[in-house]
């Protein structure tokens, strides 16, 4: 699921009822306009052709969505695109920020005129005067198929003539756009020479027109392409009804070869690193699983579902439990998006929370190859029965768990001569990237699991807080100290002790005063990226 990975929300803010040009430009300013390229001078003749294809195609995805998420969202977009206005601009630049006329930051509130006040629950997956009781009751009545349709992912409800409620596939509904996105999918497998990339948009344009997506999705995993297309309906976010409905969204990327090679090297040395962890050898995986595929993009374009309010910089599909079972998911990660929100978030946060000397020890290469390291890290240490015993506190204990973890198993890599040894900049840059996290509370598993790393760390003397408000890293302590938080954490899974995983996220998943004074130095800066496309 995308949002896991993707940024964490800030509390909305207040928004008026009908924002003036002022106070739209102030919320469009929560958002920094991000250069976000990609080379694609190496591509061959055929797969640029391709690409243009499927560029065409995105766009089309882009439509359907603005159709799932209301009836009457495109007729709007349209009205305000004509608005040559100050405010008319301002409006049309806010609704292509957020895809609709409600603000995502602000929990989903209108910000134009003459539409619903805030997004409806159900979006344009079911009748706008549809109730939850009379949707299950409904359901309730039906044969076992075709419960599974009505409640499935890949169809819309509507009522008939005499008011009762059906059941259409998207094929059905959308099939005027749907038909043209097949054509241009099926165009774009004629003009590349990629097996793997031309047998996913086959079954892809065909799964768009039979409504059966499960032969694409398999292909999707096995996807091993310069070009790396991400098409269809997955998330079911804005079904805020019952969360069965999937959006159509489109990522279209490019592999970064150098990245992909990195994770290969990461792969080949995790057995190592899970025999080295600093916890009692019977606890460890004498053999890890494989790993579903990770892939290291460079976004062109993103559309639909992928491409409004905070703009997504990984995401971990398919959403299909029978692919899950059977061969993972995988998780893919925006190295550009992330770039981006490097430049435009971390730099500027790291300005105000770091003492000037560090500063120049916030680099990229670090924060990018240690979200690496934390996706890979979720796979090793304690798996069987974590999640169960440690309930509701096992995310944010596993999320600091996989962060801490990829600091450990970078600092191997690093002492075994592996990677170019970087330890001021991984553990200045992880200091900083902690106050991107921190900034949102600690009420979500992320927040909270940073604020338990962040004050473990800081009670071992690794992070230490200035006189002038500042924080810094003693680089003799960090090691050491990342260490301790790995065995605590990584036994406390391996026990399921719920009661010492309560204890220490009630000690120390808090925002602490100097913590939070430093936060309250970052709230203008902005909140994501608008991506600008050359």
């Amino acid at each position: 699921m995308r949002r896991a990975l993707a940024v964490l929300l800030p509390m909305a803010l207040a928004l008026a009822a009908v924002p003036d040009l002022a106070e739209l430009n102030r919320v469009i300013a929560r958002f920094a306009p991000a250069t976000v390229t990609a080379d694609t001078s190496k591509l061959a003749p055929g797969d640029k052709l391709a690409l243009a294809k499927l560029i065409e195609a995105a766009k089309i995805i882009n439509t359907i969505f603005r159709e799932q998420l209301w009836s009457g969202n495109i007729a709007v977009g349209e009205k305000l695109a004509a608005d040559t206005s100050p405010v008319g601009k301002a409006r049309y630049h806010y609704y292509v920020l957020n895809n609709g006329p409600w603000s995502d930051l602000d929990n989903h509130a209108a910000f134009i005129p003459d539409v619903p006040h805030v997004k409806p629950p159900g979006a344009n997956f079911y009748p706008p005067d549809m109730t939850k009781s009379e949707f299950e009751a409904w359901v309730s009545k039906l044969p076992q198929a075709h419960k599974e349709q009505a409640t499935g992912f890949f169809t819309v409800i509507r009522r008939g003539a005499d008011r009762s409620l059906h059941y259409a596939p998207y094929s059905t509904a959308y099939s005027n756009y749907l038909n043209l996105a097949s054509s241009l999918l099926n165009q774009a497998a004629d003009s590349t020479s990629n097996e793997s990339l031309k047998t996913f948009l086959r079954l892809r344009a065909e799964a768009f027109l039979t409504n059966d997506y499960y032969a694409s999705d398999v292909a999707w995993m096995k996807l091993d392409a310069p070009i790396d297309i991400t098409i269809g309906p997955y998330e079911t976010y804005n079904d805020d009804l019952f969360g069965y409905k999937a959006a159509f969204e489109a990522y279209v990327t490019l592999r970064d070869e150098q990245e992909t090679a990195k994770l290969k090297m990461f792969a080949d040395h995790l057995q190592e690193i899970e025999n080295n962890l600093p916890l009692e050898e019977k606890y460890r995986n004498p053999k890890l699983g494989a790993l579903a595929p990770i892939r290291v993009v460079n976004e062109i374009l993103a559309t639909g579902d992928g491409a409004h309010g905070v703009r997504t910089a990984a995401f971990n599909l398919p959403n299909d439990e029978r692919i899950v079972r059977e061969m993972g998911s995988k998780r893919v990660m925006l190295k550009n998006v992330q770039e981006a929100k490097f430049e435009k978030i971390l730099t500027p946060i790291a300005a105000r929370v770091l003492a000037p000397e560090d500063q120049g020890n916030v680099k990229f290469d670090s924060f990018f190859t240690h979200i690496l390291a934390h996706e890979m890290t979720h796979g090793i240490g304690p798996q069987n029965g974590v999640r169960q015993a440690l309930k509701e506190l096992h995310a944010a204990i596993e999320e600091a768990k996989a962060d801490v973890t990829g600091l450990f198993m970078l600092q191997f890599l690093y002492d075994h001569q592996l990677l170019p040894a970087a330890e001021k900049p991984l553990y200045t840059t992880f200091l900083a990237s902690s106050f991107r996290t921190l900034r949102f509370g600690v009420h979500e598993a992320h927040g909270k699991g940073m604020a338990l790393q962040f004050n473990y760390l800081t009670d071992k003397g690794a992070f230490v807080a200035r006189p002038d408000g500042t924080f810094t890293v003693d680089q003799a302590k960090i090691k050491g100290a990342v260490r301790d938080l790995v065995h605590d954490l990584l036994e406390i899974e391996a026990t399921g002790d719920y009661a010492r995983a309560k204890k220490m996220l009630d000690d120390l998943g808090i925002l602490r005063p100097a913590m939070q004074r430093a936060l309250d130095k970052l709230t203008d800066i902005p909140i994501d990226i608008e991506p600008v496309r050359n």
